[in-house]
């Protein structure tokens, strides 16, 4: 599982280097091997740990010093249990609707959600603020759940695409209704701090559905997170 052939092939390094600078996705889906969950996390830490700290090795660190021997395993407990939690769908939050009594019939904004993800390309971070609204088919989510959402599908390798089609979509399933909208701004740090290094740049994606595809509810929503 472990034993991926090194690429051997110039061509396909320029390739590599083309999709990862051009911040390309290849597909709607996070792509997972069908064995993704066949390990439990604490075996994932204890592998992630061990190869972890060959790359440390290979790159001439001295692990026996205080401030590094604890890394490897650092970094391993990172990767499962922090920034890439949601990989694994057993973390996914439980959302419960609560009956629209209010009767309040416009759209509902939460804005500057803090976001915080990795680069697939890079796995370097993607930081920036996420823009959610939705108008209720007759339930209402507790706004804490849109947090959770949001943070949920970041924490994960991701393309910021991705990620707003992914909290778009799985809006639209939790509530029931078409009447979504996602925007997303965030800094690459793949663009920031490596590469081009533009650090004065931003990437704007968006996801509308339903009354949000109407110019003036949407229109009504960018007032709001302006």
């Amino acid at each position: 599982m472990l034993n991926t052939p090194l690429n051997t092939y110039p061509q396909e390094d320029i390739l590599i280097d083309a999709i990862g600078d051009d911040h390309v996705g290849t597909a709607y889906d996070t792509p997972l091997r069908e064995d993704a969950f066949k390990l439990d996390d604490a075996t994932k830490v204890e592998m992630i740990e061990k190869h972890f700290k060959s790359i440390m090795e290979i790159m001439g660190l001295d692990l026996t010093d205080d401030s590094l021997k604890g890394t490897p395993k650092r970094v391993a407990k990172m990767y499962i249990k922090e920034i890439f939690s949601g990989l694994n769908p057993a973390n996914k939050p439980e959302v419960k609707l609560f009956d629209n009594k209010y009767q309040y019939n416009q759209m509902l904004v939460e804005k500057n959600i803090t976001l915080f993800s990795n680069c697939e390309h890079h796995f370097v971070p993607i930081i920036g603020k996420a823009h959610v609204a939705y108008i209720s088919s007759g339930k209402v989510i507790g706004l804490s759940k849109l947090n959770r959402i949001v943070q949920y599908y970041s924490q994960r390798p991701q393309v910021q695409e991705r990620l707003n089609i992914q909290i778009a979509n799985e809006l639209k399933k939790v509530l029931n209704t078409e009447d979504v909208a996602v925007v997303i701004e965030a800094d690459h740090l793949c663009v920031s701090s490596r590469g081009i290094r533009d650090t004065g740049s931003s990437t704007v994606t968006s996801e509308y559905g339903g009354k949000f595809l109407d110019y003036e509810t949407r229109n009504e929503f960018l007032k709001y997170i302006a």
